[in-house]
């Protein structure tokens, strides 16, 4: 099992870059498990249709200890497995503690061990690396840590952030900077003002997506563009990053449509 963590400051495509990576992924015949940890808790959205799954914190306050697997994981578009770990109320808790709980309860019950995925992608919000933030760097939960990233001062501010915090716990075994994906916005000189700032944190562009309206016209549709748009250059683009940050060496047995 391969498990990625993809950080990037909210408001940067990362979400759409996860569902259309874990589509992709699921296309090659992976089962594939996508994690959104993000208190907004729309990071399947489009691999559901528009439909907001129940979060992992919203049913543990409704269930308690009578919570089920078949309360959290719900089968999306292509097969992928969708959890939300969600949030407290606004104004109330902590979001990062909220992760911590989610994350918790699904190794309570197992998941890892009832859906065998070959790949879980965490999608995490990265304007603050601590607590329940931090959690798929720091306590083992990932392999490796991508960050999405465009050439907005902002964005780049985070992934230097980001870096920072994976560094800090790299020497402990934990997981590793795989790369940025430069997700472009418009910026004037964009590809070199990433490239600059990617040898400023020591690490490398691992792919480009290049700005593309399909993107907005599947979302309109519910939909990640994989789905929507299976034969466009944007998902053969999201179809390159899923062959970049998977090696389907590793599941030869069991995917066939991956070997």
């Amino acid at each position: 099992m391969e498990r990625i963590a993809i950080y990037g400051k909210g408001g940067i495509g990362k979400s759409t870059t996860v569902s259309n990576l874990s589509a992709a992924l699921a296309q090659k015949g992976l089962t594939v498990m996508q994690i959104g940890c993000d208190p907004k808790s729309d990071s399947t959205i489009n691999l559901t249709g528009g439909k907001r799954i129940p979060t992992v914190l919203e049913v543990i306050r409704d269930k308690d200890i009578a919570t089920r697997l078949s309360d959290l994981v719900f089968t999306g578009s292509g097969g992928v497995l969708c959890v939300e770990a969600g949030g407290p109320k606004p104004g109330i808790g902590c979001a990062g503690r909220g992760i911590i709980a989610a994350f918790e309860k699904l190794a309570e019950l197992k998941a890892n061990d009832v859906y065998n995925p070959d790949v879980v992608i965490y999608d995490v919000l990265g304007d603050v690396v601590c607590g329940g933030f931090a959690m798929p760097i720091r306590n083992g939960y990932a392999d490796s840590v991508c960050i999405v990233t465009s050439g907005e001062s902002m964005s780049l501010y985070a992934a230097d952030n980001i870096a920072a915090a994976v560094r800090s716990f790299g020497s402990r075994g934990y997981a590793s900077l795989k790369g940025l994906i430069l997700n472009k916005k418009g910026i004037v000189n964009e590809a070199a003002i990433v490239a600059q700032s990617a040898r400023e944190i020591d690490t490398a562009i691992l792919h480009t997506i290049e700005r593309d309206p399909l993107v907005q016209q599947a979302e309109a549709l519910h939909q990640t563009v994989i789905e929507a748009f299976p034969e466009s250059p944007q998902a053969r683009s999201y179809a390159a990053l899923a062959d970049k940050l998977f090696d389907c060496e590793k599941t030869a047995g069991r995917a066939a449509a991956c070997v």
